[in-house]
């Protein structure tokens, strides 16, 4: 086993005393579960047969880098609904059921209503979208993701004009997911776009992965993708989406609006109190790369005009 000399560990990757105490009471938790035979478990993702997703768009955006290995995006997750560990998500998603699923869209629209995920299919054709992935702890992926235009659902519910914001609310699951017995976030989960934002080309409505559907542990059923944003901004297993007039909370603002901005665009200017944005590590390479702005998604640039980026982080 190799130890590392503590003059080798740089400060980002020394876990806080609080997240610490908090994976502790969670393992602790977990074991005392499945012991009482509380949580009734599934077939893992890697033993089921994941669907096929059939009629797929081919990928359109123009983007050089290699995929990810599937392996490593289905392996190395943050899901804290699941565990605080990229690998507990994998395992403990497993509970997950994702069938019949509803996402309810409500708020400022004309016409608010429910959607089964199958009526959600019929929106718009499915596409594949290769899109560079840039978490804010300093690692990077490249996952091909199949959906459609997040656009495409909210045209089909007809925003008013007083709605200035998206909130998305992701699902919250006593019984199944057992990192909310933590009060690690503001449970649910919830995220939130400017409408604009929103309403881009590039912000996308994901159901699958890999030509196949989402696997728990990456969100499954549909999650929110929005490849400029780090990826905490994409909710995870939505079950609700409100259309408001104001600027929603977050989860993760909530928890620390010092180090997660409500923007959170991939900057390298803006640093963090406890990771690196100036490079990062593709997962499945050895070597650093530099971080780029919007994560080289340039064609956004022009929803933020005039905005002090430093600021509005």
């Amino acid at each position: 086993m190799l130890i590392r000399r503590s003059s080798d560990i740089i400060p980002s990757e020394i876990t806080t005393p609080e997240l610490y105490k908090a994976r502790r009471e969670f393992m602790q938790l977990g074991s005392r579960a499945a012991l009482a035979g509380a949580v009734s478990l599934a077939l893992p993702w890697s033993e089921a047969k994941a669907a096929v997703l059939a009629g797929v768009q081919p990928n359109r955006m123009k983007i050089t880098d290699k995929p990810t290995r599937q392996k490593d995006a289905t392996s190395y997750n943050n899901y804290y609904e699941f565990g605080v560990n990229k690998d507990e998500p994998a395992e403990n998603a497993r509970a997950l059921k994702t069938s019949p699923w509803t996402i309810v869209v409500e708020g400022l629209c004309n016409k608010p209503r429910s959607f089964a995920i199958e009526d959600l299919f019929k929106l718009a054709p499915l596409e594949e979208r290769i899109y560079r992935m840039r978490c804010v702890e300093g690692w990077s992926m490249v996952i091909p993701w199949i959906g459609f235009p997040l656009a495409s659902l909210l045209k089909a519910v007809e925003p008013q004009g007083s709605a200035k914001f998206v909130e998305f609310v992701s699902l919250y699951d006593r019984k199944t997911m057992m990192g909310t017995w933590q009060p690690i976030l503001d449970w649910p989960y919830t995220e939130g776009l400017r409408m604009d934002e929103a309403l881009h080309p590039l912000t996308l409505m994901a159901v699958g992965m890999y030509g196949e559907t989402l696997p728990p542990q990456n969100g499954a059923p549909i999650r929110l993708v929005v490849p400029w944003k780090y990826g905490f901004k994409g909710a995870k297993s939505i079950v609700r989406i409100r259309l408001v007039e104001k600027m929603p909370g977050t989860a993760w603002n909530k928890a620390a609006a010092n180090e997660y901005g409500f923007y959170s665009n991939v900057n390298p200017d803006v640093p963090h109190p406890r990771w690196d944005q100036d490079t990062e590590r593709r997962i499945g390479e050895l070597t650093k790369r530099k971080t780029l702005m919007f994560n080289g998604y340039s064609e956004v640039a022009s929803l933020y005009a005039g905005m002090d980026l430093k600021k509005n982080f």
